[in-house]
């Protein structure tokens, strides 16, 4: 990759100055949601993470990160975008320290092979950077509990976790402290950059909220204009599901395999993978997520592949056959993965690149938090000494 020799020569700036309100990034003072268009990152500061689940799946690829790479192909430079491989996250569920580690490799692998440019935006492992948690306590003390309990996405990631067929198979005495306040460290997260603009599914719109609540209440109590109110991207992403239950997303936590395709998978396994996947026996192709889920999310998978509406998919297909339908999505998702899994295989070998873009990309991040923490530090009364 042409920056590559950049990156490796590129220094960590470590800097502790004051960070003044006017010395941020401008930030639009808008609703809380703006709707995707080729503006709407022409001014601000934007932020999303993922945690390191390992190699992602297509529901990833169509409903995160085609959209990251659009806003970083249509950003202006007077913006500034950050991804962040969130591994703090990933604790509030058990892990196995060796697959953990491994598969942070494959995500910072992953997010450069679909597209992201490591000179363009900024990439780095939430982990590696203290700040974040610094900040989060911070938060926290400020955050009243009873917000934390409106909080029901919770209940979703624990049962997930525990392969349980509802949420209703969960409860209170299974989360622990980390599971339930994780929430603020979320907002931490999209706060150290003071980022006034958020891509996240719909599934996260409920901790966007809480994100601006603590903004706002900071931002109340010392007296301050320092936090922005953060704004949901609402971004044209395709919620893709399960190909063997397509009442549920894609998801890595599946205990059937053949429910997802992977960013690594061959064309065999692809060509397999959607050949099994659940459908029904009504005669022609409709699009209709309630009455028909399997067909649909096919539909969408398809138009998600060729950048098309799906509305429009559906009318080439209204006549056609499964069979068909099935023989597309194969030759669709083929072509969409063939050029990522390709560069993929090639970056997970190279192993000192990783690692000078995951130096460089935490290096820039802590110059921006490093000065926000600096400022939050100032204002609470807790300046470090000079």
């Amino acid at each position: 990759m042409t920056s590559r020799t950049l990156l490796k020569a590129a220094s960590i700036t470590r800097t502790s100055t004051r960070l003044k309100a006017h010395e941020a990034r401008p930030w639009c003072p808008v609703r809380a949601e703006r709707r995707y268009n080729s503006s709407a990152t022409q001014c601000g500061t934007v932020f999303s993470g993922i945690q390191p689940t390992g190699i992602p799946h297509l529901g990833n690829y169509l409903g995160a990160f085609s959209n990251w790479v659009k806003l970083q192909n249509d950003a202006s430079s007077q913006s500034q975008l950050i991804f962040s491989i969130v591994g703090w996250h990933a604790l509030t569920l058990p892990q196995n320290p060796k697959e953990l580690l491994h598969s942070r490799h494959d995500m910072l692998a992953a997010l450069i092979s679909v597209g992201l440019d490591p000179s363009k935006v900024i990439i780095f492992h939430q982990d590696q950077n203290p700040d974040h948690v610094e900040l989060a306590w911070i938060l926290s003390c400020i955050t009243p509990i009873g917000k934390l309990r409106r909080m029901t996405t919770w209940k979703a990631r624990l049962a997930a976790s525990r392969n349980a067929n509802a949420e209703s198979e969960v409860d209170e005495s299974m989360l622990n402290t980390g599971l339930f306040t994780y929430p603020i460290l979320q907002a931490a997260d999209i706060l150290a950059y003071r980022a006034n603009l958020v891509p996240v599914g719909e599934d996260q719109q409920q901790h966007l909220e809480l994100s601006r609540d603590i903004a706002d209440t900071f931002n109340r109590t010392y007296h301050t204009d320092l936090f922005p109110l953060p704004q949901h991207i609402i971004t044209p992403s395709k919620r893709i599901l399960s190909l063997k239950d397509p009442t549920s997303k894609m998801s890595k936590s599946a205990v059937d395999v053949q429910s997802r395709i992977l960013l690594t998978d061959e064309y065999p396994q692809i060509r397999s993978k959607i050949r099994a996947a659940v459908t029904d026996s009504i005669a022609g192709i409709t699009y209709d997520p309630a009455g028909r889920p399997g067909t649909s999310n096919l539909l969408t998978i398809l138009a998600g592949c060729t950048d098309t509406n799906v509305s429009d998919v559906a009318k080439r297909y209204e006549t056609k056959g499964h069979g068909q339908l099935k023989a597309d999505v194969v030759e669709a998702v083929e072509e969409l993965l063939k050029a990522p899994r390709t560069e993929f295989n090639k970056l997970r070998g190279e192993t000192k690149y990783l690692a000078s873009v995951s130096e460089s990309g935490l290096g820039k991040a802590r110059s921006i938090s490093q000065r926000t923490l600096a400022e939050v530090r100032r204002l609470i009364g807790l300046s470090r000494m000079p």
